[in-house]
């Protein structure tokens, strides 16, 4: 009897359909020589500071250094303290049984990282010694798992695999667990939390922030004509930014009394602009914040349920692109789309047989290639599945089409002594933007049609005017703008040879950035106001503690993301990794513990019912010292936290200032006043509408 052992239940019935292994058991399916069984994800998982004998935070324990490493099954809180979870001991139970008993096991977790130490920590925590082999697909179509038990591979052709997932999961451990005791046992008072890659994602957008915040916006001023020639209208804008309102006024008035500009200037360019290549999914969780407003969790979510219901390839892979041997099913697929009515008519205007094959690379295909659609036609789909399926499917079309031809010109006109440019676009072939009709990325190059132009050519002044104009500040993240910076992080490094080792490494994984975003919402670091990511007062509070040292340095980060790739490729190993993680876990611990954290200026505030015990400020709340006396004041309040100075007014005089923009259950904003009454129960007052007159 042959286990297989599959990351959740709905992978496993999938398989076990297709191995004929239809009967029913606790935890599992059995027929024709088959057991197949499932994880609940991570079922077991590196033991917590408590299961080594270090219990609360403990200033003489820290650095905690594990040797060995313990695993321990998957635990749940309860009421102060974690339990085991009683769901994952009954199905490793399960597992156990099934593993004792099999002649050998089928690993069919996610074909990646995380699904390899999935199984690998399963494996170890039961004490197995039962060969296994691996089984590796792309996609869950019936063909390619029909394919992959085909061809299963030795289960030694996955260590370095299995051990880049150790690598991470103890350097995550070791800094997390450390850095935040030791900075929240600095603090002396509240919980904070560190990590090897949330906190330079972030220092990433707090720096931006700051920038933002500090920059000095300046006034220019440039004068645009406006301009006829053979029926065509265009427009032309001064090279000179002039400083002042008047200055740029004068120059207007002198403009006006010359009707015409002078071509002294023209170079003409075509320009072949490549086809986007396929998505991996951090370009498709950007791609989709930006169009569909998708955070990236909420994608990566989407594009799983897609995956499991066989309509598209495996979703949390880094590359674009696809091996030799996978274009043959290029055709079939599009041939597919073309059965649809969305694709129909695209399609139809495709040249099949000359598709371009540029999304075509073994060197950078990693374990999967970049996502594709299947041949299974989508059914029965919600509103955003289909958004994002039709995204994969389009960026395919526009992956295989020819290039966009344009014929870019730069004229520069003379009026006086002043100079005007203009730049013209048109397109020539639309290669891959017909498919779906876009032309042109409207901020950076807008199109505009011009005529025929020579040098020495008098252009009409139809009309001129003064445009006011402000410089702009670097841009807020968004979700998708952080992606691309944790993505391109090594790009971002000052150092000139850092940054040539490490410009194509990011900080985090496809796999994993979605969820960092997600930890620092839940750490309350970092706040959403519609689509920009900004820094909360805490989050910013951590930032500045920690901007000097390694820990908020992506380039340390990138380091490590380099060399796990390396233990995976069987380049380095994982001792001399987990060696220098530990001491700069040991040179950090000292650090923070080190800190002196000046504690804000809190006011002393008298607990309003009681009216004797004095007030706990904390982050979150602010609750009575009393252990009679439960009264308790979350600092959140629809959406808008409470600062010390709205505090304090609440509780001494009964109500806060006007709070403005907090938010209704129903999703709409609101200004209120906060009132309290003399038990310290609390309501709102909404100020008076203004009587028209």
């Amino acid at each position: 009897m042959k286990v297989v052992i599959a990351e959740k239940p709905s992978v496993a019935r999938e398989i076990a359909i297709l191995l004929g292994a239809i009967e029913k058991k606790e935890g599992y399916l059995t027929g024709n020589g088959y057991q197949v069984t499932w994880a609940f994800g991570h079922l077991v998982s590196l033991a917590m500071p408590e299961d080594y004998g270090v219990t609360g935070f403990q200033r003489e324990a820290l650095p905690i250094l594990p040797n060995p490493f313990l695993l321990t099954a998957r635990k749940v809180k309860k009421d102060k303290s974690y339990v085991r979870d009683t769901g994952a001991m009954k199905q490793l139970k399960t597992i156990d049984q099934l593993f004792k008993n099999c002649e050998s096991i089928i690993v069919a977790t996610d074909a990646g990282r995380e699904g390899e130490l999935i199984f690998r920590y399963i494996y170890e925590y039961l004490n197995c010694s039962k060969p296994f082999e691996r089984f590796w697909i792309s996609s869950l179509t019936e063909k390619a798992i029909l394919n992959g038990f085909d061809n299963l591979k030795p289960g030694k052709d996955f260590d370095g695999l299995y051990q880049a997932a150790v690598g991470r999961s103890r350097a995550d451990w070791l800094v997390g667990i450390n850095a935040s005791q030791a900075l929240t046992i600095a603090s002396g008072g509240g919980i904070y939390s560190l990590g090897r890659v949330q906190t330079p994602t972030l220092a990433i957008i707090c720096k931006r922030f700051l920038e933002n915040k500090s920059f000095v916006i300046k006034q220019y001023w440039q004068i645009e004509l406006e301009h006829r020639k053979e029926f065509t209208d265009f427009k032309s804008l001064s090279t000179i930014k002039w400083e002042g309102s008047k200055q740029a006024e004068d120059a207007l008035k002198s403009l006006q009394r010359h009707g015409t500009a002078t071509v002294i200037a023209i170079e003409i360019k075509t320009v072949n602009e490549q086809p986007p290549l396929l998505f991996d999914l951090t370009a498709l969780q950007k791609e989709s914040n930006i169009k569909l407003n998708l955070t990236a969790e909420e994608t990566q979510n989407i594009a799983q349920s897609l995956y499991e219901k066989k309509f598209i390839s495996y979703p949390r892979t880094g590359s674009k692109y696809i091996p030799e041997d996978m274009w043959v099913e290029v055709s079939k697929l599009i041939w597919i789309l073309e059965e649809t009515d969305k694709f129909k008519g695209v399609v139809a205007k495709m040249k099949i047989g000359r598709l371009n094959k540029r999304i075509v690379n073994d060197l950078k295909v990693t374990d999967h290639h970049g996502l594709l659609i299947t041949d299974k036609i989508p059914s029965a789909l919600s509103a955003k599945e289909k958004a994002i399926y039709e995204m994969i499917a389009y960026r395919l079309l526009e992956a295989v089409s020819p290039v966009c031809i344009k014929e870019i010109t730069n004229v520069v006109f003379q009026v006086i002594h002043y100079e005007f440019e203009l730049n013209g676009i048109k397109i020539i072939d639309a290669g891959w933007r017909a498919i779906k009709g876009s032309f042109s990325d409207e901020e950076k190059d807008p199109l505009q049609d011009l005529p025929n132009l020579k040098i020495g050519d008098e252009v009409k002044i139809k009309s001129a005017r003064v445009l006011e104009k402000k410089t702009k500040p670097p841009a807020l993240y968004t979700e998708a703008s952080l992606l691309s910076a944790m993505e391109n992080a090594g790009n971002q490094i000052g150092n000139e040879q850092e940054r040539k080792v490490l410009q194509d490494i990011g900080i985090g994984t496809p796999a994993t950035r979605a969820a960092i975003i997600e930890t620092l919402f839940k750490r309350d670091y970092v706040k959403r106001d519609k689509k920009l990511l900004l820094p909360t007062e805490k989050g910013l509070k951590v930032y500045e503690l920690v901007k000097e040292m390694k820990i908020s340095n992506a380039a340390m980060t990138s380091e490590w993301e380099l060399a796990l790739q390396k233990i995976e490729d069987n380049e380095e190993d994982i001792v001399t990794f987990q060696k220098e993680i530990e001491a700069f876990t040991i040179m950090i611990t000292q650090e923070l513990l080190a800190l002196s954290i000046e504690v804000e200026n809190e006011p002393e505030l008298t607990c309003p019912r009681c009216k004797v015990q004095k007030l706990a400020i904390r982050d979150k709340l602010v609750k009575c010292k009393g252990e009679n006396c439960n009264w308790v004041q979350f600092r959140n309040i629809c959406g808008l936290q409470l600062n010390l100075m709205d505090l304090e007014s609440l509780i001494t005089k009964g109500k806060t200032s006007l709070l403005k923009g907090m938010i209704s259950k129903s999703g709409k904003k609101f200004d209120a006043f906060i009132f309290m009454n003399e038990v310290g129960e609390t309501a709102f007052i909404f100020p008076e509408k203004k009587k028209m007159r």
